[in-house]
């Protein structure tokens, strides 16, 4: 049986972190469909489109053994309708700090009473990345200062791009 992990965000925009997160994923999961969300409350800094693109990138960077098991799409709704709808048992939840390990632990309750058959998978951050968050990488950026220690190469070009304007 394959083992499908999903792993949602919003991914405005992709960083280290997600990264990191990504390739812990792929070490406990056959394959990880990144899901990209769509919130009508929130109003992201990248249109979904920008942000598909970066997650593309994301996986392509992975290599080609790894990106062969890893695809992306994206999601408006509940994120374990979604998850099951994508064929997946697995939900990916990056934790960063207890801050995090309690809200991640609510959640994790919650879909565990809509989808018995989605499993929350924790994955802790790597020491590295632990700090990176992308609301922290928009700041800086709106700020002027440089993001590119928290991001990829290329995000951090899209961000440049995106502020001169």
């Amino acid at each position: 049986m394959t083992r499908i992990a999903f792993y949602p965000g919003t991914f405005d925009p992709v960083t280290n972190g997600h990264i990191d997160l990504l390739r812990g994923a792929l070490a406990v999961a056959d394959k990880v469909v990144v899901a990209i969300g769509v919130h009508p409350g929130k109003a992201p800094l990248f249109s979904l489109a920008e942000r598909r693109a970066m997650v593309a990138d994301m996986i392509k960077g992975l290599g080609k053994i790894d990106a062969k098991r890893a695809s992306s799409v994206t999601f408006d709704g509940l994120a374990v309708a979604a998850a099951r709808k994508a064929g997946a048992t697995i939900l990916i939840r990056g934790l960063r700090d207890a801050n995090d390990f309690d809200y991640e632990m609510q959640m994790a309750g919650t879909n565990q009473t809509l989808d018995a058959g989605l499993h929350t998978v924790f994955l802790p951050a790597s020491p590295a990345v632990r700090h990176i968050t992308a609301t922290l990488v928009r700041q800086i950026a709106s700020m002027g200062g440089d993001v590119s220690p928290f991001v990829p190469a290329s995000v951090a070009k899209i961000i440049a791009r995106r502020l001169s304007r």
